[in-house]
């Protein structure tokens, strides 16, 4: 039996943590971490390391707590998903009827571009909905911005105080959200007269023009590799499902590659396509799911023109 707020919730108890101080933080983490340990639950916590630190003072003594740098599970969503998805699977096989976690989602407030982590917390709640997962995402209000914490109270449907959580009257459909919410903004880079660039290329074509791309990249092999792999699953996509003309282009900068893929079609009607491991019998969605597997960001637009997906590989600004 689940314990706790969500103890006759089935599925993804998904909640939001706002705090102003490190005082508040430990006040609505700390007994979410104790409760779990005490009703005998896999535990863990995968936050900064300043959260870390306050965390394992305030639980000091207190054994079973899993605790995993921040940095190391957040390292992208589509990796995020996947690593989570394989842990949980692990800990219901082994018995467990509640799995709690803490996690520090990335943002801009820490440096890190917001698009595909605010899509991340929408998507989990369909995601992670196949386990009996308890997940609480703090967020520092005063670090992160204002836009970030308005997508933030639109993506979980529940919100953690020290008393324990109540319902965010504020929660958007995954869904909704998904399909509703403004398509990313274009990255600065793809303003520039691209390094090469093809019109109707076939999947071939598409990883040569990758290939010659990274000529101009600092990128090691494997990161190229993964990324041509990813062009061609998404090329292949767009011939595909998509419509004429296709396009790609490709930008190289010394610690980063980006490579888009246009298309006149309206792109996937699926908004959770791609971030979950499609069935094995499954017709779409593996190319999708691949590129997020690989690749550093996956951007998809869609517009009045057509669908682009943006494949980043390298750093993400």
């Amino acid at each position: 039996m689940r314990s706790g707020a969500a103890h006759d919730h089935v599925g993804y108890f998904h909640e939001a943590a706002f705090y102003g101080s490190d005082e508040e933080f430990v006040a609505i983490v700390e007994p979410f971490l104790r409760e779990g340990i005490a009703a005998g639950e896999p535990t863990l916590v995968a936050c900064a390391a300043r959260n870390v630190a306050l965390l394992r003072d305030a639980v000091s003594g207190l054994e079973g707590i899993s605790f995993v740098p921040g940095e190391q599970r957040y390292q992208s969503p589509g990796k995020t998903i996947a690593t989570y998805r394989r842990i949980f699977a692990e800990f219901v096989a082994d018995g467990a009827e509640q799995i709690r976690v803490v996690g520090d989602v990335p943002h801009p407030g820490v440096g890190v571009p917001w698009d595909s982590w605010a899509r991340y917390e929408a998507a989990v709640n369909h995601a992670y909905n196949d386990f009996p997962l308890w997940g609480m995402c703090p967020y520092d209000t005063r670090s992160t911005p204002d836009f970030v914490l308005d997508e933030v109270r639109q993506t979980h449907p529940n919100v953690a105080t020290p008393a324990g959580p109540i319902r965010n009257g504020g929660f958007e459909e995954p869904r909704h959200f998904l399909r509703n919410r403004p398509r990313a903004a274009t990255d600065p880079i793809e303003t520039t007269l691209p390094d090469a660039e093809l019109f109707c290329p076939t999947s071939a074509e598409a990883r040569g023009l990758v290939e010659r791309v990274s000529d101009h990249s600092s990128l090691d092999r494997e990161t190229v590799s993964d990324l041509v792999l990813a062009v061609s699953e998404i090329v292949a996509n767009s011939i595909r499902h998509g419509a004429h003309p296709h396009r790609i282009r490709g930008w190289a900068r010394k610690q980063r590659i980006i490579v888009t893929v246009a298309d006149a079609g309206p792109g996937p009607l699926d908004p959770f396509l791609g971030r979950v491991e499609p069935d094995v019998h499954s017709p779409s969605g593996r190319g999708l799911w691949i590129a997020h597997q690989i690749c550093s960001d996956v951007v998809l637009r869609a517009n009045d023109d057509g669908f682009t997906v943006r494949l980043t590989a390298g750093s993400v600004v």
